[in-house]
């Protein structure tokens, strides 16, 4: 299958790209990596009246250390960060979930900005995003704004940009240096069933001083897990984590079902790979403060 004819522009400035955006009063498409859109339009599952690229806007492909975090540009590509030594240190996080994404031909031409504008709810980067408490930046006609992440997702493939909003950038704070995801797919370099994110900090008595968890899969967008997060708290990692993050999925809302997994499914494979996720961040915590 083809997709619709639509109209093609390659604006040489974003505020040219936003100018497009906003006379097509929100039936235009914007195009980066194309990784996402492209699959899209020839399912012809989107049918915009006109396509703007802004794959060769310059400026806008980067991955910069400020104020201890990670501000990323929008055309910067999976492949720019899967490689470690291009990014501050303690960032190890982003280069591991950048090798998770698709196939390197998908991570040379996909970008970070992308998958976040595509709100996929099984997207590594927008449950990475989530799990870090990432603040994106979108400009549009009427000026610039910055939205914590989890407020930009609206629900599967929706965001609350508006029509004429182009996101420029996201910024990632420094993470823990324990945080790794997990995940489960049907066949490798294709979107997770369910994946799951942890962040754990140990104390030097052993105790979890921090915790940071979260699901993609199981809900029409990523989520943070704030009651577990407190339960976990100030315990330490033992037998009794099991069960409280057994708990914590239960009582989760009714996961979807689809052509790919039932609910029931979904709910048993986010425990899993939740309890996977936290072991996988409590064990390198312990290598970070190792016993004396």
């Amino acid at each position: 299958m083809k997709p619709v004819r639509f109209a093609y522009h390659q604006p040489t400035s974003v505020g040219e790209a936003i100018a497009l955006l906003d006379s097509y009063g929100g039936t235009a498409r914007v195009l980066a990596g194309g990784q996402s859109l492209i699959p899209r339009l020839n399912r012809r599952s989107v049918r915009p009246d006109a396509v703007v690229d802004i794959g060769r806007l310059p400026g806008l492909r980067y991955s910069d250390g400020e104020g201890g975090g990670l501000r990323i540009g929008a055309l910067t590509t999976h492949h720019d960060l899967e490689t470690a030594d291009r990014l501050p240190p303690g960032f190890s996080v982003v280069s591991e979930t950048a090798r998770l994404i698709g196939y390197p031909p998908v991570r040379y031409r996909g970008t970070l900005i992308g998958s976040l504008a595509h709100a996929d709810p099984r997207a590594e980067w927008c449950l990475l995003t989530v799990l870090l408490g990432a603040v994106v930046t979108a400009r549009g006609t009427h000026g610039t704004r910055t939205l914590p992440v989890q407020e930009l997702f609206a629900g599967d493939g929706r965001t609350v940009l508006a029509h004429d909003e182009l996101l420029t950038d996201v910024y990632l704070p420094r993470p823990e240096p324990t945080a790794v995801l997990s995940e489960t797919a049907f066949q490798d370099g294709g979107l997770p069933l369910v994946a799951a994110g942890a962040a754990v900090r140990l104390g030097p008595d052993g105790l979890a001083v921090s915790v940071r968890a979260a699901l993609a899969g199981t809900a029409d967008r990523p989520v943070r897990l704030p009651a577990l997060e407190r339960a976990l708290r100030g315990t330490p990692p033992n037998g009794g984590w099991q069960d409280k993050i057994a708990d914590a999925v239960a009582e989760l809302p009714e996961p979807p079902s689809d052509e790919l997994a039932e609910s029931s499914y979904r709910r048993r494979a986010a425990e899993a790979m939740l309890l996977r996720a936290v072991a996988q961040s409590v064990s390198r915590a312990g290598d970070a403060h190792p016993a004396s």
